[in-house]
């Protein structure tokens, strides 16, 4: 059973920095591609940044490309996202999720077979 377990979200001023971090478990992790996602109210998910798991890779939105900076820890299995220069826009639920033997980094939510509970950040203004 594959387990993903986020952590760090907190309420934040505009212009601070947080760093989520998603603990897996339950499955080899080689040949895949994690991401984070995030869910504001009424709004529909969406993709944030991917990585691929064995070659680094990475992908961003545009929203984010130089602010956020994902990465990971191969021996803990951790997923990692810096945020910096945080916005009120950035406020959401974040959520990670993985995809085994993925072509490139998916950037749809469909593309991901497990994901986690989420973590909320908000950010004042």
């Amino acid at each position: 059973q594959v387990q993903l377990v986020e952590s760090g979200g907190a309420l934040v001023q505009a212009g601070g920095s947080l760093r989520l971090s998603c603990a897996a478990s339950g499955r080899t992790f080689n040949n895949h591609a994690m991401a984070w996602f995030r869910q504001a109210p009424g709004k529909e998910r969406e993709f944030v940044a991917g990585i691929s798991w064995s070659l680094s890779t990475t992908y961003y939105a545009n929203s984010v490309k130089g602010r956020f900076t994902i990465s990971r820890d191969a021996a803990k299995n951790t997923l990692y996202l810096q945020m910096n220069s945080l916005k009120p826009e950035d406020t959401a639920v974040y959520y990670c999720a993985v995809v085994w033997n993925p072509r490139g980094i998916p950037s749809s939510v469909g593309g991901y077979n497990y994901w986690g509970q989420g973590t909320q950040v908000t950010v004042s203004s």
